[in-house]
């Protein structure tokens, strides 16, 4: 199974009922691929969810994640400090990092560094590039 992190501004993407992107969000649910999330990223979709929506689902879609057999709690050793532009987000990429991820998916330009980062390779794809891989591995 393909183990893939979200960055949190995605992730409001792709809980929308009505977004292009909830086939992800329908995919993850139908244990598709691996969500990889650590205790931190976890942290941030509760209060980034909670501020955007509302705590009532923030805390609903957190339970819903970790009740699911395709989730992986990853505790990440290294912290690599990658991105310097926005320190915070480094904990997707460490993540990413620690769960041997073959996808980090950000629509976040902070993020655009690991495109020129040779080590450790990160693959970096924005919400339409996965969902487009999505739909070709489903063709074959």
């Amino acid at each position: 199974m393909n183990p893939v992190v979200i960055d949190t501004n995605c992730l409001l993407q792709i809980i929308a009922r009505k977004s292009p992107y909830r086939p992800i969000w329908d995919s993850f649910l139908a244990g598709r691929f691996d969500l990889c999330v650590s205790n931190e990223i976890l942290e941030e979709y509760q209060e980034i969810l909670a501020q955007q929506i509302t705590p009532t689902i923030a805390e609903n879609v957190i339970l819903l994640i970790l009740n699911q057999a395709n989730v992986r709690l990853v505790d990440p050793y290294f912290r690599m400090g990658l991105i310097v532009a926005d320190p915070d987000d480094n904990k997707f990429v460490d993540c990413a990092f620690a769960a041997g991820a073959d996808y980090l998916i950000s629509e976040d330009s902070h993020f655009n560094v690991l495109l020129n980062t040779p080590f450790p390779k990160i693959n970096l794809v924005n919400l339409d590039d996965f969902l487009q891989s999505m739909i070709i591995r489903a063709q074959e």
